[in-house]
């Protein structure tokens, strides 16, 4: 799950760098980038991967 809301803020970050959007500091390409890059490492690291049963 946390790899597409990584996929979906890298192409968020790209039409923003790609169509020189100005926008403020907050969601500027860099911070939406790295948004991703946290949701990404977090995917790899096994958080968020799905529902798993306990027994």
């Amino acid at each position: 799950m946390l790899g597409i809301v990584a996929a979906v803020l890298f192409f968020v970050s790209f039409l923003i760098n790609a169509a020189d959007l100005s926008t403020n500091h907050v969601f500027s390409s860099t911070n939406v980038m790295l948004l991703g890059l946290t949701a990404l490492a977090l995917h790899v690291a096994g958080i968020g991967a799905g529902w798993s049963r306990r027994r």
